[in-house]
């Protein structure tokens, strides 16, 4: 009996006319515009300018993609090479197959001519964007439940998928959600890398090797489920081996970098801390300007002081001169008198 499943949307693509609205396309580019939002907050919060995550990212997605459309080609040619297949497919990226894999390397590559071009160092910039990046692979990830793909073994979960698609040799079913575990783990690994920086003052590259750490560790037990098509060695797939060694590459750079550079960038945009005390600088400048006016008044109310007592001084010799005149007057009236007696 049926309780419960997560079900399969009957296409992943909607025509507006003569317009594709595919889904798979939507996720990726909502995930770009999560990545750089929360990129720029970070970055800003760590003395950046506004807007230069999004001019990096001109450089960086198109890299990105390229590089994760590469990878998904090369490690799966048969599908676009092989006798039956058509090669044109291979650069038909809305209908899946992008290798995270590839997408972080060239996106590194592509983020590092962007920061070359405007003198920021690389590490800071890619602590910024690590939880970006995870958010945006969560949000990515959603591209697979409208595709009916990348699903893992059957099961009888009340959280399983049920795939309707027989094409492209599915078979109709209820199977594991991998690209939902995927999904929920990239969120906590976001949250993760979030936490750990702010708790540890990550620095130098080490908050986005926290993120690569985290996310093969999850990629590991994940890409196990999955049960489409894939190249083994030594009974482990390709991604499998991938997630592995990147794992302990990640591993070793927080361990080398601590101790090599401890502690975080001091400055990771140049001249972004000058463009702050602009504002600050004209309110000490009004500041100065008030308080010579106010020098200036005190000036004024000293001056008016001592005239004010020059004032008193000659009102006060008037009254004086006329006193002296009355006694004068006084003394001629009894000299009158004494001549008349």
């Amino acid at each position: 009996m049926e309780l419960a499943y997560i079900p399969s949307p009957s296409r992943g693509v909607l025509h507006l006319g003569p317009i594709p609205l595919r889904g798979y396309a939507f996720c990726i580019i909502i995930g770009v515009f999560v990545a750089v939002w929360l990129g720029n907050r970070r970055w800003i919060a760590r003395g950046g300018r506004a807007g230069t995550v999004a001019d990096i990212a001109v450089w960086a997605v198109p890299f990105g993609l390229i590089g994760g459309r590469l990878y998904h080609v090369i490690t799966d040619y048969e599908l676009y090479f092989s006798e039956g297949r058509d090669w044109v497919d291979a650069f038909k990226i809305w209908e899946g197959g992008l290798g995270i894999w590839g997408a972080i390397a060239f996106g590194a590559l592509g983020a590092w001519i962007g920061c070359r071009r405007r003198g920021i160092p690389l590490p800071a910039y890619a602590d910024a964007v690590a939880p970006g990046i995870a958010f945006a692979q969560a949000i990515g990830r959603w591209g697979n439940w409208f595709n009916q793909e990348l699903y893992g073994r059957e099961t009888d979960l009340p959280w399983a998928l049920h795939i309707t698609s027989s094409a492209d040799g599915r078979v109709p079913g209820y199977y594991h959600p991998t690209f939902l575990y995927e999904s929920l783990w990239c969120i906590g690994v976001a949250l993760l890398v979030i936490w750990a920086d702010r708790r540890f003052k990550l620095g130098h590259g080490r908050a986005f090797a926290l993120y690569v750490a985290a996310y093969c560790a999850g990629r590991f037990w994940i890409e196990y489920m999955r049960v489409d098509e894939a190249h083994e060695i030594l009974g482990l797939r390709l991604n499998n081996w991938t997630a592995l060694f990147v794992f302990l590459l990640a591993v070793l750079y927080i361990v080398l970098s601590a101790r090599m550079r401890p502690g975080r960038e001091p400055v990771v945009e140049p001249g972004a801390a000058d463009d702050g005390p602009k504002d600050g600088a004209d309110t000490d400048a009004d500041g100065a300007a008030e308080g010579d006016k106010d020098a200036e008044a005190a000036q004024d109310t000293e001056a008016d002081g001592p005239a004010d007592s020059k004032t008193g001084d000659t009102e006060s010799e008037d009254g004086e001169s006329e006193d002296d005149e009355a006694k004068d007057d006084e003394a001629k009236d009894e000299a009158g008198s004494a001549k008349k007696s």
